[in-house]
């Protein structure tokens, strides 16, 4: 008697629970808003597909943050990530979508305040001592002055967005090292990775102390760097300089999506 009520207590405690776990998994709840902001590498120079009302801000349909729009619905998409853009353009531009309802907010900025087109172009046209040169320089800049500019776009968004989940996104390695590479000699090409490297360490810090999320993309883009036989990145485009070092459509979807899918 004492067993078969054990054996009936243990049959309505399994049922509980299964009845619990069916209540805690239903369907994908609809997402709250999201807001996607940021530089080029946010907007998709370099996939292609660009939204005609997006205009010079070459918002692509084949960015990260239009592919997990799509894949998540969430009940908004404010998209006001702009190719070219620093952290003041950020601030200026780009924060109206932002409201106590925010749920997820995505965002890659500090690169162009780094001064990345420049270092690439004095490292492509120049000698390997002005490439470093100018990387140093690069350096000196993220260690003096990129942290508060980016301590100034995070809390504007903490601000305005007291409730969201906000994921900061990085910037990938550009070269795979050890291999023949036309136009950058190896030493270049350490320099600028060791250049994205310090970049992202400085990103990431000033993230973590705000409570973002941080995405590394360098290990999804790792074997698709430039020189790789399978990159995910544009080299240089004599006939469309702007999207030179971005990720292409292959890169949004392999190198940036898969980090924020789980990251948000």
């Amino acid at each position: 008697m004492r067993r078969s009520r054990f054996a009936a207590y243990v049959t309505s405690l399994l049922l509980a629970v299964g009845a619990a776990l069916a209540g805690a998994t239903p369907a994908q709840a609809a997402t709250g808003p999201y807001v996607a902001l940021g530089d080029s590498y946010s907007s998709g120079v370099g996939a292609g597909s660009y939204i005609s009302s997006s205009g010079d801000c070459k918002r692509s349909t084949k960015a990260h943050p239009y592919l997990w729009a799509a894949a998540n619905s969430p009940s908004s998409f404010a998209f006001t990530a702009c190719s070219g853009a620093r952290t003041g353009d950020v601030l200026a531009n780009q924060l109206a979508p932002l409201n106590s309802a925010t749920a997820l907010v995505s965002l890659s900025i500090g690169g162009n305040d780094a001064g990345f087109s420049d270092v690439m172009t004095t490292c492509v046209l120049q000698s390997d001592s002005s490439c470093l040169s100018r990387i140093n320089t690069a350096k000196a800049y993220v260690d003096s002055t990129l942290p508060g500019q980016l301590d100034s776009v995070y809390s504007a968004i903490s601000t305005r967005a007291p409730n969201a989940h906000v994921v900061v996104l990085g910037y990938p390695r550009f070269y795979k090292l050890g291999t023949t590479c036309v136009g950058l000699s190896e030493t270049k090409r350490k320099a600028i990775n060791d250049a994205a490297d310090y970049l992202d360490a400085a990103i990431a810090k000033r993230a973590a102390n705000h409570g973002f999320t941080w995405g590394d993309v360098r290990s999804t883009f790792t074997g698709h760097e430039l020189c790789s036989g399978s990159s995910w990145l544009h080299s240089l485009n004599w006939l469309n300089i702007g999207e030179s070092y971005h990720p292409t459509a292959a890169g949004q979807s392999g190198g940036y999506l898969p980090v924020l899918n789980s990251a948000a």
